[in-house]
C-alpha cells in the first residue's frame, strides 16, 4: 500500500507571520526565504508535539522505511503548499517506481542548520532509511558563521547515523549571492561538495539549478519556486536519490 507524503512542520507563529509581512517592505527577495514563517530563535524543544508539531504526525507508520527531507521553506513549500512541493513530487516518484518509502517533509521555513540540529532528534523516532538535508539557505541569508553551518549540518548526519547506521544521506547544496563578498561566497558554496566526501554522502550540487533566476519557475518574490519550479527541483533531486534508493534494501536496519 502507497503512502502518502506526511509532513512535520512547526506551524507560523504570530511573530513569524509578521517577520514575513515586514520582509517585504525592506530586504525584499532575500529576507524572505530568511524571515517568511521563520520560528522562534530560541528553539522549539525538540521533544515532539509540545515543540509545535502537530500532534498527528507523532504517529506515523511504524514498520514503512521514511526518506526524511529536512530543509527550510524551499522544502515547505512556501507559498504552493506541501502538497506541491518537490518533497511530494518525490513521493509520485517513489510510488511509480513501485519502491516501499514514506517521504516526510519536515521543511520549516525560515530554518536554518542550527534549528535543524535541535529538531532532528524527534525526527529519528522514525525509521529514517534516508536522510536528504537542504538546509544553509537562511545561515547565508543571516551572514552566519561557516563554521557553525559545517558543524551543524555533520552533527545532524552524524546523529542521523548513530540512531540508524544503514542510512543513506544526500545533501542538497546551496549557492550564495555574490554581493555576499568573494570570501564568503566561497566559502559557502564549497561546503556542500567538501562534506559530502567527507561523510560519503551523495550530493545534489545545486538545489535550484535550473530554477534560480527564472520568473518562469518563481513566485512574485523571485525566490521561491512556483509549483512548476517544484517539479524540476523534484527531478534534480530525484536523479540522485533514485540510485540510492534502487540500490538499498527497503530498511532503516
Amino acid at each position: 500500500m502507497r503512502a502518502r507524503v506526511e509532513v512535520q512542520q512547526y506551524r507560523l507563529s504570530g511573530r513569524g507571520a509578521a517577520a514575513c509581512r515586514a520582509s517585504r517592505l525592506t530586504l525584499a527577495a532575500l529576507a524572505v526565504l530568511a524571515a517568511c514563517g521563520a520560528p522562534d530563535d530560541r528553539a522549539p524543544p525538540a521533544s515532539g508535539p509540545a515543540g509545535g508539531i502537530p500532534a498527528a504526525a507523532a504517529e506515523p507508520a511504524i514498520e514503512q522505511p521514511v526518506v526524511l527531507f529536512l530543509g527550510d521553506s524551499l522544502t515547505a513549500g512556501f507559498g504552493v503548499g506541501a502538497e506541491e512541493a518537490y518533497p511530494a513530487r518525490i513521493q509520485q516518484r517513489i510510488d511509480a517506481a513501485r519502491l516501499d518509502y514514506r517521504v516526510v517533509n519536515a521543511g520549516v521555513s525560515g530554518d536554518t542548520s542550527a534549528g535543524g540540529r535541535r529538531r532532528i532528534a524527534w525526527l529519528l523516532r522514525q525509521p529514517v532509511a534516508v536522510l536528504v538535508l537542504a538546509l544553509g539557505a537562511n545561515d547565508m541569508l543571516r551572514g552566519q558563521s561557516l563554521d557553525a553551518l559545517r558543524d551543524n549540518l555533520r552533527a545532524i548526519i552524524a546523529e542521523t547515523r548513530a540512531a540508524y547506521p544503514a542510512a543513506r544521506t544526500v545533501i542538497a547544496g546551496m549557492r550564495a549571492p555574490s554581493n555576499l563578498g568573494r570570501r564568503y561566497v566561497e566559502g559557502f558554496d564549497a561546503i556542500f561538495p567538501a562534506l559530502a566526501s567527507e561523510t560519503h554522502s551523495a550530493l545534489v550540487p545545486f538545489l535550484l539549478e535550473g530554477v534560480a533566476g527564472d520568473a518562469r519557475l518563481n513566485q512574485s518574490d523571485g525566490v521561491h519556486p512556483n509549483a512548476a519550479g517544484h517539479r524540476v527541483i523534484a527531478e534534480t533531486v530525484w536523479k540522485v536519490l533514485e540510485p540510492l534508493l534502487q540500490a538499498q534494501p527497503a530498511t532503516s536496519g
